[in-house]
């Protein structure tokens, strides 16, 4: 029940010394930081002060639960309030409970000398029960801190993400992603797939788990149905896809292409993008499936990139390489792929035919023997035709 406020306190002497110490007992308890932890030594004089400021606090908290223990006490409002949140990214959870312990280290080693005669195992105890409390409120201090971090994080982190999706990955992006922790790898992809049911907070943190299992550094998040990662540090875009597809919702996952760097990650987004739209035209494409692998599905489906893509790949070189090539692969697909048959139409050997098919792979490296190869080099060859004829399309 609580005392009435009138009411002489149990402890009156030991209350008022302990008023009276309040000042020292801090400054002993700076001075004993500043002597047993090499953190504090080495912080600059501001953050230092704010500590001080803090342990301050906390023994006239100390003071005031002691007078009044039954009355509710907001600690965490009257030990760290006395500092500014910046000061939770300044001093670590480890550091703070540090700062804590030494503080009730020098109040408990001045319990014989505070207390009036008779009240020390009071005084002990009424200072045991008050670490418990601050133990508490430290742990919330952080914790509410840490869950700020991570809305603002989440929220940062889908605003680099959705720039890389809308073609608007600028420096400031980068600046955004770089406050996120990213490095700027040398080799960026992006992997498009469907996202699952569910709490989207632990499919992106499925995929942090895999990429740090990978060794790769990454930008995610769920945009509607989609699952969207921006990955970086490594040149194989397949395996980064074999890496991080565990979180990913059953269906197509499309690599992009790598680029150099995130500003050049939009290109890659995009290709991911155009070959996921693509996939049902190939019901047994691979999962996951490269987006370039996805070329002649994505120029049948409108997409420009990949239109040009196959006609300066494939097309031009070709082109270049002499019409004897152009002619006998186009040939060779019109006759079903038939060696014999081509050798006729083309009135030459088959071992001819067959060096100009090996010249083909070499220079465009797609197999005309290859049955889905020979799909990519005939839209490839229409595609090419049409641009010299200058057919819009």
């Amino acid at each position: 029940m609580p005392r009435p406020a009138n009411e002489p306190h149990p402890h009156a002497a030991t209350l008022r010394r302990l008023e009276q110490s309040s000042g020292r007992l801090a400054a002993n308890a700076i001075a004993l930081m500043d002597e047993t932890l090499p953190w504090y030594r080495a912080m600059p004089p501001e953050n230092r002060s704010w500590i001080g400021l803090v342990a301050q606090a906390g023994v006239a908290a100390f003071t005031e639960w002691f007078r009044r223990p039954e009355r509710p006490q907001a600690i965490s409002t009257d030990v760290f309030g006395t500092a500014p949140r910046e000061l939770t990214r300044a001093i670590t959870l480890r550091q703070t409970v540090e700062m804590v312990r030494t503080t009730i280290e020098v109040v408990e080693s001045a319990v014989e000398e505070i207390a009036a005669p008779g009240d020390e195992a009071v005084l002990r105890e009424a200072l045991l029960v008050y670490a418990r409390e601050i133990a508490f409120a430290t742990a919330q201090v952080y914790a509410q801190a840490a869950e700020a971090r991570g809305a603002w994080d989440a929220r940062l982190e889908s605003l680099v993400v959705n720039a890389v999706l809308s073609g608007e990955a600028d420096e400031g992006a980068v600046s955004r992603a770089a406050a996120l922790g990213w490095t700027n790898p040398e080799h960026v992809c992006v992997l498009l797939g469907t996202a699952p049911e569910g709490d989207s907070e632990l499919t992106v943190e499925a995929i942090r788990r895999a990429a740090r299992h990978a060794r790769l550094q990454v930008l995610t998040g769920v945009f509607g149905n989609r699952l969207v990662v921006v990955a970086g540090g490594s040149d194989n875009p397949l395996q980064v896809a074999k890496g991080l597809i565990g979180p990913y919702a059953a269906g197509p996952v499309v690599a992009g292409p790598v680029v150099p760097d995130l500003q050049s990650a939009t290109r890659s987004a995009q290709a991911a993008a155009a070959g996921l739209r693509a996939c049902a035209a190939w019901q047994d494409a691979p999962r996951p499936v490269l987006a370039d692998d996805l070329l002649p599905e994505r120029a049948i489906a409108a997409d420009p990139a990949a239109r040009e893509q196959l006609v300066e790949e494939i097309y031009r070189p070709l082109e270049e390489a002499g019409s004897a090539l152009l002619e006998t692969l186009s040939v060779y697909l019109e006759q079903a792929s038939s060696l014999e048959g081509a050798a006729r139409m083309l009135f030459v050997h088959p071992n001819t035919v067959r060096y100009r098919l090996r010249r083909v792979t070499d220079v465009t490296g797609w197999s005309p023997s290859d049955v889905r190869s020979a799909f990519t080099l005939r839209i490839a060859l229409i595609l090419g035709r049409l641009a010299d004829a200058d057919v819009q399309f």
